[in-house]
């Protein structure tokens, strides 16, 4: 059975200065990516011994715990490409038009996610996502790393916000780091991936 791995980054740690900081991206990626990554391996491998032993009164907590670490890997594998040295700006094309049409203007939609964002109440995500049943955008929060995101919601650009992603540099002024994560947005990556939401996925979840 094939196991879990931790991606590379599309850049080095310290690409992203000034606005995250090298120290913040090593640790991130190399220690806290990586513990999901191996948490998701430990759970599959004790849910195989579980099953194998007939011993399933420990499914519910090894569930919990693959359901969190595999979260967090899938959120990190999307948030690292929605970075990149070169973004920032604003987005372009279909996305442009899609965030125009459902929250007005880029700037309404800026500070609706900025809102969203900094107002998670605790460890959390805030995303764009594309609902695939409503055929639209929407911004929604995520809890932990696994809580509180209706089904067929596809990311489209997620922003951790979980206190490892800042805190080194940010301490506790979460709308700084909120601001500077704007320079770094990969409007590319992210239209990629909103075409692929919208031409791939109709059907996929409710026919």
């Amino acid at each position: 059975m094939a196991a879990y791995e931790l991606p590379d980054l599309p850049y080095d740690y310290g690409a992203l200065e000034p606005h995250i900081s090298g120290k913040i991206m090593e640790l991130h990626h190399d220690k806290h990516h990586a513990t999901y990554v191996k948490g998701i391996n430990t759970a599959l491998d004790q849910l195989a011994e579980a099953r194998e032993k007939n011993q399933l009164g420990t499914v519910a907590g090894l569930e919990k715990a693959l359901a969190f670490n595999l979260g967090g890997h899938v959120n990190h594998s999307v948030f690292w490409p929605n970075l990149s040295p070169d973004g920032g700006d604003k987005p372009t094309g279909e996305l442009a038009a899609a965030i125009d049409e459902y929250f007005g203007t880029f700037d309404a939609f800026r500070a609706h996610f900025e809102a969203t964002a900094t107002s998670i109440m605790g460890s959390g995500w805030a995303i764009l996502a594309y609902d695939t049943l409503g055929r639209r955008l929407n911004i929604v929060q995520l809890y932990d790393q696994q809580g509180n995101l209706p089904l067929a919601q596809i990311p489209i650009v997620l922003l951790d916000m979980w206190e490892h992603a800042f805190y080194l540099q940010y301490q506790n002024v979460k709308p700084d780091y909120v601001k500077a994560w704007w320079n770094v947005v990969n409007w590319a990556d992210a239209q990629d991936r909103f075409t692929r939401a919208t031409s791939q996925t109709q059907g996929l979840i409710v026919p």
